[in-house]
């Protein structure tokens, strides 16, 4: 379980390949998160995604 105040950095590239990370606010190392590779159909959903998962670790 992850416990703290997070902090979310997403980048999408111009093809749509999306790279999640999180670290704990304050700290200098960052951790990608597992699984495959993320994609997006349009690159212009990357702040919609971003906002929404922000949104859900807000929940937690």
């Amino acid at each position: 379980m992850i416990s703290g105040d997070l902090e979310l950095r997403t980048t999408c590239s111009d093809n749509g390949v999306l790279t999640l990370a999180i670290t704990y606010v304050g700290a200098e190392e960052w951790y990608t998160l597992p699984g495959e590779n993320y994609h997006l159909h349009d690159p212009r959903d990357h702040e919609v995604v971003h906002r929404m998962l922000t949104a859900v670790l807000e929940r937690s």
